[in-house]
């Protein structure tokens, strides 16, 4: 069994090193660009009036300049890498002392008709998706979190094997997520697709020759003005010629690369990624069959997305005044770029779609590997076709303090309608969210904080809290008939795990009574299989009418005048209720 907290302590202490390491070359490569700036300016001021000499230092210490800043800028690469896999890993730690302030909520995601998410409140502050996500791109936080909502239950051997495989990668998957965070790709990727697809090309088809006909010709007026065979004058008329055909498309060049600019950390970011993805084996089938889209053309995908990141790179050099000028007027820079870009985007708009989706698919799943990595004592559920829909040992509910936490054993069998009593505080609603919660963990093929569990696989819908804009009693009333509507309906379709919480509350207490065991026998009628918590023990009468319904309840005691709770699911009916001992020992009345 791994150690999940000894492994990102030695992380922390291996990316340290190196980050030291890596701070003392750049610093050694500062003080060579220093040295080749000094020594251009020493060229030009010692081969003064010599122009060969002059010309000849500025181009010679110009392209070893280059040659450094492409290796500094290499260096800094590694550096920000290292930092960042160094809060990553920070981050990890942070967790396991129970602070999550550093992650997302995802409350975005928040749909309070949503069958289930907000119920068991998995999203928002302290949810199931704020403790699970380590997701860094938009599109990979967007897909975890519909996975979570999905309710699929198809393929989830595959699905277990995919979590499973990727939990025994972790360096992999902190490379992963460092790659991605080190770029600002926040643009949507559904507006970047949008834009690639409706994109019209402007740049005239002669410009697939002209640059480099202006190119070659600028090169010899440079080598003539060099060994003196022309005027400085002739080779400037040449120059403004050159800016004048850049300026004939300047409105259309703009236009253009306001757009790129905006994308070109997200190809900056992505072609790394994809890069991580092709090179290395998968043992689950899920997973190798997601890496077939990205490496099943004749050229890798990250090949092709990184020559578009480096056209959009070379696009951008147009915001140096120095070199936007120069390369313009000598080799038609800006317009060179543009027909790259819209030839790349001509061969290679259908695929860019399916490739970002299958980044978004592994940066979502990257997190549910990194749960069950954080928690090697979960166990994957042993899947049947058989009539028992859930027997866990131990079951618990992974956000709680396991020191703290009671476990409990359930076992529920296809069409079996429980019956929870029980007194306030004494662990009613949260065991629902416990099992809730179980079954969209198993849904997703994760581990389960469970001892042992043996799951038909099933959809989920519950009715555990009504939100409702207004607070009279009818409106609120009828929340609650909408969510009860959208059960029975929902059961005509497929077959569902039916959750419910103390329904009809916004009626009186008899007709509560009546409605919610009428509720009940068509839930049963239905041949549904849940679970439904109520303080009304006169539902639990209907377990002696009905073979399916069974009473369960959690008990609360009183001992020496104090509240005593053991949070353990046992048969029958509870018959200690604490309200009024409540109310009394604190004072109110």
């Amino acid at each position: 069994m791994n150690n999940p907290n000894e492994f990102y302590k030695s992380q922390i202490e291996l990316h340290t090193i190196s980050l030291k390491k890596t701070k003392k070359q750049l610093l050694f490569s500062s003080s060579i660009r220093l040295l080749l700036f000094l020594s251009i300016i020493a060229g030009v001021y010692f081969g003064y009036p010599n122009s060969q000499l002059i010309i000849g230092s500025i181009v010679l210490g110009i392209v070893a300049f280059l040659i450094v800043i492409t290796r500094h800028s290499t260096l800094e690469y590694s550096r920000n890498k290292f930092q960042k896999l160094i809060a990553l890993n920070q981050l990890e730690l942070d967790v396991f002392n129970d602070d999550f302030s550093k992650l997302s909520t995802g409350k975005e995601f928040i749909d309070p008709i949503h069958p289930y998410s907000h119920d068991i409140d998995l999203f928002g502050h302290r949810s199931f998706f704020q403790y699970t996500n380590r997701t860094t791109t938009l599109a990979g936080k967007k897909k975890l979190a519909a996975l979570l909502k999905s309710n699929n239950i198809d393929k989830i051997a595959q699905k277990q094997q995919a979590v499973k495989n990727l939990s025994e990668l972790p360096e992999w998957r902190q490379n992963f997520s460092a790659i991605a965070s080190l770029a600002d790709a926040t643009f949507p990727i559904q507006t970047l697709t949008t834009w690639l697809q409706s994109y019209t090309p402007f740049v005239p088809k002669l410009m697939k020759i002209l640059p480099a006909i202006v190119s070659g010709i600028s090169l010899s007026m440079l080598i003539l003005l060099f060994l003196g065979t022309i005027t400085f004058l002739q080779f400037l008329i040449w120059f403004f010629i050159g800016l004048a055909i850049t300026g004939t498309q300047l409105k259309n060049i703009n236009v253009l690369y306001n757009k790129a600019n905006k994308v070109k950390d997200t190809f900056e970011q992505y072609y790394k990624l994809v890069d991580r993805i092709e090179n290395i084996d998968f043992t689950s089938d899920l997973l190798s069959k997601k890496q077939q889209e990205v490496i099943n053309e004749k050229e890798k995908a990250s090949v092709t997305l990184k020559k578009f990141a480096r056209i959009l790179n070379d696009f951008d050099q147009r915001n140096n005044m120095l070199f936007g000028v120069l390369a313009n007027g000598l080799m038609l820079w800006d317009i060179r770029q543009c027909y790259r870009i819209e030839q790349w985007i001509a061969r290679n708009t259908d695929k860019v779609d399916q490739w970002f989706e299958v980044i978004a698919f592994f940066d979502a799943y990257n997190s549910l590997g990194n749960f069950a990595f954080n928690n090697p004592s979960y166990i994957y559920p042993e899947l049947t076709t058989q009539g028992t829909i859930l027997n866990a040992q131990e079951l618990g509910h992974p956000m709680l303090n396991p020191h703290k936490r009671v476990d409990n054993d359930i076992t529920i069998l296809k069409d079996q309608f429980f019956i929870i009593t029980g007194a306030n505080m004494a662990g009613k609603s949260t065991f629902l969210r416990t099992v809730a919660l179980q079954i969209v963990m198993s849904n997703l093929g994760l581990p389960t904080c469970a001892t042992s569990c043996t799951y038909r696989p099933i959809k989920l819908i519950t009715s555990m809290r009504t939100s409702d804009s207004l607070s009279d009693d009818a409106s609120y009333f009828f929340s609650e008939l909408t969510q009860l509507k959208r059960i029975v309906d929902a059961l005509e379709q497929d077959e569902y795990f039916i959750i419910l919480d103390e329904i009809l509350k916004g009626t009186n207490s008899k007709d509560k009574a009546a409605g919610s065991r009428k509720f009940v026998e068509r839930l049963v009628k239905a041949k549904a299989t849940g679970i439904i918590a109520t303080h009304d023990l006169s539902l639990c009468e209907i377990a002696t009418e009905l073979d399916e319904v069974k009473n369960r309840f959690f008990d609360a005691q009183i001992i020496n005048d104090e509240l005593y709770f053991d949070y353990k699911f046992k048969d029958g009916v509870c018959q200690n209720m604490n309200a009024s001992f409540l109310l009394t020992k604190m004072g109110i009345v």
